[in-house]
């Protein structure tokens, strides 16, 4: 393998990793284009380095490169496990993972010379991330949100705000009460369940007319 293949390698990894650390980027998650492209130039590294060493040492020294490679698929859940996180009732970060630990592969079928199937996989990955969100929202049954609502503590208001959300079958799976700094006013950190996702706009909009509450927004 010359200088040229092993550069071109390294850089169709950059940008079919690019590619789905993009959309991970737009979402706003903490492992986006840079991690995503990180992981899979590195792990693409990694494979080209294996078969090199197998190059250079054949006929002196068995070398498997498979076995560097497996290294790279059983370290990157240290790094898929730091993106995943449990907020409260919740746990976030899984897709982000699994696309971390997806790129690793890209990277090691790009520097082994599976080109191919490291572009299918790339375009299979994006049609999962970018197309089967809408999916995902037509076939859940049950959606987990926080709302975070300013407002003056007192029995009357916590009751109208649990019909409030009773009116919509809003679930209230956690609560938190914050101080939010002001005299009488406090934050309510609420983990609720929805049965619809459309449901978010209009119990947003009952909640912040409701006697008392200042502000209300999503997390």
């Amino acid at each position: 393998m010359n200088n040229g293949d092993m550069i071109a390698r390294l850089l169709i990894t950059a940008v079919l990793a690019g590619c789905i650390g993009f959309e991970r980027e737009r979402h706003g998650r903490a492992a986006g284009l840079r991690t995503h492209l990180l992981v899979a130039v590195g792990s693409c590294l990694i494979m080209l380095t294996a078969l090199d060493l197998m190059v250079q040492l054949t006929g002196r020294v068995n070398v498997d490169p498979t076995r560097m490679a497996a290294q790279v698929v059983s370290g990157i859940g240290f790094l898929g496990a730091g993106t995943i996180m449990r907020f409260r009732a919740s746990v976030r970060g899984l897709t982000t993972a699994a696309s971390l630990w997806a790129v690793a592969g890209i990277g090691l079928a790009v520097g082994s010379g599976f080109v191919s199937g490291a572009g299918a996989a790339t375009l299979i990955i994006l049609v999962a991330l970018f197309g089967f969100s809408r999916l995902e929202r037509h076939l859940r049954k049950d959606w987990y949100k926080t709302l975070v609502v300013e407002t003056a503590i007192s029995s009357d208001h916590l009751v109208q705000l649990r019909r409030a959300l009773a009116d919509y079958d809003v679930e209230i799976r956690d609560l938190e009460v914050k101080p939010s700094g002001q005299p009488d006013v406090s934050i309510l950190q609420l983990d609720l369940k929805l049965v619809s996702s459309q449901d978010e706009d209009r119990v947003l909009s009952e909640v912040a007319k409701l006697a008392g509450v200042q502000r209300a927004r999503w997390t």
